[in-house]
């Protein structure tokens, strides 16, 4: 028995070891083929014979050729998910479980697996451009995510180090099929702005958007008519908010839980695959849901959220999230959200740092109070903050940072704009900082108080980034809003022009014309 018991975790970590070797010779073949061609690295599958100074639309075959390197990607994160998956199985306990970071992992390859499923069917016409270009950017902050889950333990096991070198592999086929993508699609514009929208009109609704969802917010909860009913004292139909979660079905129309007022000790995660999840509270401080999960509590990042939403067209509104794991916990996020089109409205996110994990996608918040101490507002999404308040609380750091915007590749849509909203503090703080090389947060129209530094923002590590990011201020206001001291780097833009802010607005930044009406949420399109 003691030999059989010794040889069998040998024996399943050499078929683990299989996989991962026809996992990379896969991946070298597809990586080859796509240099042998074109794109950032190559080319690849453009037509020979099309001129590319010819000024012409690009031919149907450059067009395919994206559309195949998605297929490639798509084909990698559908066997990496199955590895993957392989590696979790030795963790039988939902402890255990819940605190593997390949755990993690896994769920971004669904994320991953179910856009890049989505790019390779959709007919591709200039209209949809927006949406190829916002999954193919989550898809590879979806890598990202991985890897820094990986990373944030201490020590990786062999698991561990597999799936790093997985999420590494994906991540080049990725930012491949991202190149080819933005390389076509400006062939096919006028524009040349990465991260510029086609403005459209309020009546330019897409095929997601159903007259019976139109002005959801507007509604009472009654005329919501909710198909859960959230009350701690049984008078509902649900006590908790994960039963709730668990009794909807897949696959029906948007779906409402109202949360009576209460406060809720739980942590929820909304998965990719439940999508147009509604939370409706009874209003800021008294709907109330609390977790308490940390960095120094073993979590990493990723895990500590109290809410997670990953499903598309999440809306939250009246509701307070928090993390209350205190200012000495490290990382402990209230709120985190990769889902696309999401909106949250009259809520209030409370915590110290990494309070607002913004992880991808397109994502609204409206009239939202954020309270945190470092790096409060992170992530890699295309967000707009509108009529919010922002403020930085004391913690057990000398200084705050508003936010640390995670843009890792100059191709991505994404960047954090602040718009309208009041940023306060109780000690120094500074705008952000860059967490990535690519890093972009705009302030517009918004009110500075006096607890901005001067300079305005700061490094993140030496001169990391700041050539590379993006950092503007437009038309702000207070105290704090002075630009005559503010930090002297190539990213820095410290009067950004009209038309360069209007490139951070609703309409502009996150298409918000096409989809924010039928969520009945008060938005200006615009700048002003």
């Amino acid at each position: 028995m003691a030999t059989t018991s010794s040889s069998l975790p040998n024996h399943k970590y050499l078929i683990k070891l299989l996989f991962f070797l026809i996992l990379n010779l896969l991946y070298l073949h597809t990586s080859v083929f796509a240099l042998s061609s074109n794109s950032k690295f190559s080319k690849f599958s453009r037509n020979p014979t099309s001129d590319s100074s010819s000024g012409t639309k690009p031919s149907t075959s450059y067009k395919k050729g994206y559309v195949n390197s998605v297929q490639l990607s798509l084909n990698h994160a559908l066997f990496a998910r199955s590895l993957a998956f392989n590696l979790t199985l030795s963790h039988r306990t939902v402890q255990t479980l819940m605190l593997d970071p390949v755990h993690d992992c896994l769920e971004l390859l669904d994320d991953t697996i179910d856009m890049l499923s989505r790019i390779v069917v959709i007919e591709h016409k200039d209209h949809v451009d927006d949406d190829v270009h916002t999954w193919l950017s989550a898809a590879l902050t979806n890598q990202e995510t991985c890897k820094q889950c990986l990373s944030e333990k201490s020590s990786f096991n062999k698991d561990g180090i597999t799936m790093d070198s997985i999420a590494r592999n994906l991540t080049g086929l990725l930012t491949n099929s991202l190149d080819m993508f933005v390389s076509d699609m400006r062939k096919r514009s006028s524009s040349s702005v990465i991260g510029s929208r086609k403005l459209l009109s309020d009546h330019d609704f897409p095929t997601w958007v159903s007259s019976s969802e139109r002005k959801l917010l507007e509604a009472s909860v009654e005329e919501l008519r909710p198909h859960a009913v959230v009350a701690a004292d049984g008078s509902g139909t649900h006590m908790s908010i994960n039963e709730a979660l668990a009794s909807l079905e897949e696959g029906s129309g948007r779906s409402v839980i109202h949360l009576t007022a209460g406060t809720y000790k739980e942590n929820l995660n909304i998965p990719t695959k439940q999508k147009n999840v509604m939370l409706v509270g009874d209003g800021k401080g008294k709907t109330v849901i609390v977790g308490s999960r940390s960095n120094r509590g073993g979590y990493n990042t990723y895990q500590t959220a109290t809410v997670a939403a990953m499903g598309d067209g999440f809306i939250a509104k009246d509701i307070t999230f928090v993390n209350s794991a205190g200012p000495n916990s490290e990382q402990a996020v209230a709120l985190r959200v990769g889902s696309d089109r999401s909106v949250v409205y009259r809520c209030s996110i409370d915590g110290y740092q990494d309070t607002l994990y913004t992880l991808s996608k397109r994502q609204f918040y409206r009239e939202t109070d954020i309270y945190g101490t470092v790096d409060f507002i992170f992530g890699n999404s295309a967000v707009v903050f509108q009529s919010c308040n922002i403020a930085s609380r004391k913690g057990s750091s000398e200084h705050n940072f508003v936010t640390a915007q995670g843009r890792s590749d100059p191709n991505q849509n994404t960047g954090i704009s602040i718009h309208n909203c009041r940023i306060t503090g109780s000690t120094g703080t500074y705008l952000g900082r860059p967490w990535k090389q690519y890093s972009r947060t705009v302030v517009m129209k918004s009110f500075l108080d006096g607890s901005i530094y001067p300079s305005g923002w700061s490094p993140w590590s030496g001169g990391f980034a700041l050539k590379t990011l993006y950092y503007g201020e437009f038309g702000n206001s207070g105290p704090g809003s002075s630009v005559s001291g503010r930090v002297n780097w190539d990213g820095y833009h410290s009067e950004l022009t009209l038309t360069e802010a209007q490139g951070f607005t609703v309409s502009g930044f996150i298409s918000g014309n096409s989809w924010l009406p039928s969520t009945g949420v008060v938005f200006d399109s615009g700048i002003s």
